[in-house]
């Protein structure tokens, strides 16, 4: 148990490092700030917890109002469903036989909705003959690509209006409606720009829907994800879900974007001087903790691997240094006219939280009351 009385430096003391911190009242903060305007827009808030993968956080996103989880892979949905979490969209394609089976078993066991996005006559199949062959109903989005050219149909792809009579006239399938990532809005250079993302976003999802409609096929969902988008539009028409996973903890993207400030982000990384040259501070603190990834999906910036600072001076921009270079085990942050004693803490806040958090295997948490540790509860789950 944590002395509560111990100064929040002195905590920081305590922790052995490579540490990933969170502060629960930034964290907190920013769950609420995401549940209130889904609530604002009369839209229901579906969080990824790709982000964070942690139990403890979902329930928070849970008790908020969130109306279930959005998860990325097999591994996460089955953690979640085995940990009481009622439904789940899962944003990625489901082609494997195997991964249905595990999926729609532990959905059965545990009496979860289950929902899943696909972009293909071939997914669409296996998930039918699944869910025969499970004696279950399973929902199926079609994802529709709105400009990351990742997964997905293009709006004017000529099958979609076939592919949604497929699921819809399937016995097993239930189609839930359309689903869209727009992640390319984190390589907006501003606010406005991240908002013109969303909004061509949302026109061309109300356009699919229009035009399914149009043919007879109801579209109960239409939902749409990424952080910045959410954050810098106030346009929300025909839109009946958002996903964002990355505000839980933000990061140097968004901040970057413009629409979130660095004294918002909740997760950072605490480090110790292992070494030091004429160049660099050597921290413990490298690629395996870090992350060597310096932006999402390849759109990088100029703030290296993460700005970082010592405790004392954390967040003052005369105290602010950069970690330009990463190893396995070693972190270089740049010097900047400082000079800290070999042993001494830095606390980085990184470029792009979610691998962070991933790489982790416990979270400590600066809490009102102390120090806890939180598990991640589906570190590494890639399946």
């Amino acid at each position: 148990m944590t002395d509560p009385t111990m100064h929040k430096d002195d905590l920081l003391n305590e922790v052995e490092t490579p540490a990933v911190l969170i502060d629960e009242t930034k964290l907190m903060g920013n769950l609420r700030a995401m549940q209130d305007l889904a609530d604002r827009h009369g839209v229901a808030l579906r969080p990824h917890i790709k982000t964070h993968k942690s139990l403890e956080i979902g329930r928070r996103q849970i008790g908020l109002g969130a109306s279930g989880v959005t998860v990325a892979t097999v591994d996460e949905a089955q953690i979640f469903i085995e940990g009481g979490f009622e439904s789940i969209t899962v944003a990625r394609p489901v082609v494997s036989p195997a991964k249905w089976d595990r999926l729609l078993s532990a959905a059965k066991a545990h009496g979860a909705d289950v929902r899943v996005v696909t972009d293909s006559k071939e997914g669409i199949q296996v998930a039918g003959d699944r869910a025969v062959a499970q004696g279950q109903t399973v929902g199926l989005f079609l994802k529709i690509d709105v400009g990351l050219h990742r997964c997905g149909l293009l709006p004017e792809d000529s099958r979609i209006g076939n592919l949604a009579r497929m699921i819809h006239d399937h016995a097993n399938l239930a189609f839930r409606g359309i689903l869209s990532h727009a992640g390319h809005a984190y390589g907006s250079k501003s606010r406005a720009e991240a908002a013109e993302v969303a909004d061509a976003e949302r026109c061309t999802m109300v356009a699919v829907r229009d035009a399914l409609q149009s043919d007879g096929l109801p579209v109960p969902e239409v939902s749409v994800g990424a952080t910045p988008a959410v954050l810098a539009t106030d346009r929300f028409d025909g839109i009946t879900e958002i996903r964002p996973g990355n505000y839980v903890f933000l990061d140097l993207l968004p901040v970057r974007v413009g629409v979130a400030r660095v004294v918002d982000v909740s997760l950072t990384v605490l480090a110790t001087v292992i070494s030091r040259n004429e160049h660099y501070f050597v921290t413990d603190a490298g690629s395996k903790t870090l992350t060597s990834d310096t932006g999402v999906h390849g759109m990088t910036g100029n703030q290296g691997f993460g700005l970082a600072y010592p405790p004392t001076g954390f967040l003052e921009p005369d105290c602010e240094m950069i970690v330009e270079k990463v190893s396995e085990e070693h972190g270089m942050v740049g010097r900047n006219g400082f000079d800290l004693a070999i042993g001494s803490k830095i606390r980085v806040v990184p470029v792009h939280s979610c691998p962070v958090a991933n790489l982790a295997r416990s979270y400590a948490v600066l809490t009102s009351d102390g120090l806890e540790t939180w598990p991640v509860d589906a570190a590494g789950g890639s399946r």
